[in-house]
């Protein structure tokens, strides 16, 4: 009660100091720290420090990166932008017979679904072929096959037990990544029925050891997609309950390129329309090719919210990679043109990115110049919105581990979070907060360890902000 009488005796100019005394405790424990919490005055352009620790260190900033992708973006190309992916060739259509390869032109859409190539072999049927003299060929000229740069994509380009790794490619599908369905048999004992969620046809082999067990005994299934003389295989082990519901499981591929290649043909299969030759996939761009049917993305501000809410790191690759103006883009040229955008706003500082993802602990910042490309993104009236927006509040955001604090933090932030574990721990958070008197602010704190450093859950980092970030709102 003593908190809220004496926000509401202060006037709006007023700016109480507060500080990350709390957040400060884990120094000690050989943490390194990069924190600073400032105000925004949409009027008058000033930016009241609130608390600040070591504001300028350098330090990795996760998945916090994605913030500086998206604005990134949104600054190149608009809220509404489109990527675009397209059917081509340079045969010509005879009496329903293409004379000549029929090509998927990749157009870097991060979102690109099975239910997209759907609509690209309908549009084709409807442009009036029905046979493919030559072969489905599948060209990633703007990027793709991209060199891996952290450990866990290097590996797993022959064998993976996660999604977050898949390969990139500017022509993938379904985020570079297989997704097998487990559903219980109908008699305990015997093996789970199992197959493609996005394909009736085989197109991969699946090692099926999971086992029905009788109800409500638990479900445990671990998936590992390993790739051999087979191709990929997806390799399940584990139990399902006879009363369990089906259960979807996705592991990056081997090469994304060569799924969408086998998806694709599948679907012309299925559609109705023969390939002769076989398929394969080139990295230049088709010469002299005409459309034959095209499929648009999301628009980039959907794209955004997709990629910063479930923090999708093929999303954010795929979107960084397509800022890069020459063909066969790399990461780090990714992170360079996104280092450009963040070089233009003033006093931003050093920025070193070598993904637009945050996978990799490379990636170097500060908390202040993560805090003046907050601010500029909020002084652009017409892309904040889009930017905002895909931020997450705690209190209804899709990451659980968030909902922490009180009501005041809850309800009166939106943040981007980071993490990594290896090779050393990684907590990062940054956003956007609303004061008691409405002032809105930004804040950004970035907490990594060292090789020697004890593991640090989210909660040490979550519970002392939500406090100090408590008593900034609360007093302003």
């Amino acid at each position: 009660m003593v908190a809220s009488v004496a926000v509401a005796t202060l006037s709006v100019s007023t700016t109480l100091f507060a500080d990350f005394s709390r957040l400060s405790q884990l120094q000690n424990k050989g943490f390194s720290i990069s924190a600073e919490a400032r105000l925004l005055d949409a009027d008058t352009g000033s930016n009241a420090l609130l608390g600040s620790l070591n504001p300028e260190r350098q330090l990795s900033p996760a998945s916090v990166t994605k913030a500086y992708l998206a604005a990134a973006a949104l600054n190149r190309y608009g809220p509404q932008h489109r990527f675009t992916s397209q059917l081509v060739s340079a045969g010509a259509v005879d009496s329903g017979v293409l004379r000549g390869d029929l090509v998927f032109e990749g157009g870097g859409d991060p979102g690109l679904t099975t239910e997209d190539l759907w609509r690209l072999v309908q549009r084709l049927q409807l442009s009036g072929v029905r046979e493919v003299d030559g072969a489905l060929v599948i060209s990633q000229w703007r990027f793709g096959p991209v060199e891996c740069l952290t450990t866990d994509r290097c590996n797993a380009r022959n064998r993976v037990a996660n999604a977050y790794s898949a390969p990139l490619t500017s022509a993938g599908v379904n985020f570079g990544t297989w997704c097998v369905n487990v559903a219980p048999a109908n008699v305990a004992g015997e093996p789970a029925r199992v197959g493609l969620c996005d394909s009736p046809q085989p197109l991969i082999a699946i090692d099926n050891q999971v086992v029905t067990q009788p109800a409500n005994s638990g479900t445990e299934i671990s998936a590992e997609r390993i790739t051999d003389e087979r191709g990929d295989v997806m390799r399940l082990t584990g139990q399902i309950s006879t009363n369990a519901s089906a259960r979807d499981v996705y592991r990056g591929a081997g090469d994304a390129a060569e799924k969408t290649a086998q998806v694709l043909l599948s679907m012309l299969n299925q559609a109705g329309i023969a390939v002769r030759d076989p398929w394969r996939v080139s990295s230049t761009r088709p010469a002299g090719a005409k459309r034959l049917a095209a499929v648009d993305s999301m628009p980039l501000q959907e794209l955004l919210l997709r990629t910063m809410n479930y923090s999708n790191n093929y999303m954010a690759d795929v979107l960084a990679l397509n800022l890069v103006e020459t063909p066969q883009a790399q990461l780090r040229q990714a992170g360079q043109a996104i280092e450009a955008y963040a070089q233009s706003l003033p006093g931003h500082g050093p920025l070193t990115l070598s993904s637009g993802s945050g996978l990799t602990t490379d990636n170097r910042t500060s908390a202040q110049g993560v805090n003046v490309m907050l601010e500029g993104m909020f002084r652009q009236s017409a892309l904040f919105p889009s930017f905002v927006a895909s931020f997450q509040s705690p209190a209804n955001g899709v990451m659980r581990f968030i909902r922490r604090g009180s009501p005041t933090f809850q309800n009166n932030v939106m943040v981007k979070t980071g993490t990594l574990n290896q090779p050393f721990a990684v907590r990062a958070i940054a956003g956007y907060f609303r004061t008691a008197q409405g002032r809105w602010g930004v804040f950004t704190v970035l907490v990594n360890g060292s090789g020697s450093t004890p593991y640090l859950s989210w909660s040490e980092v979550l519970d002392p902000l939500s406090l100090d970030l408590d008593a900034m709102i609360l007093a302003n």
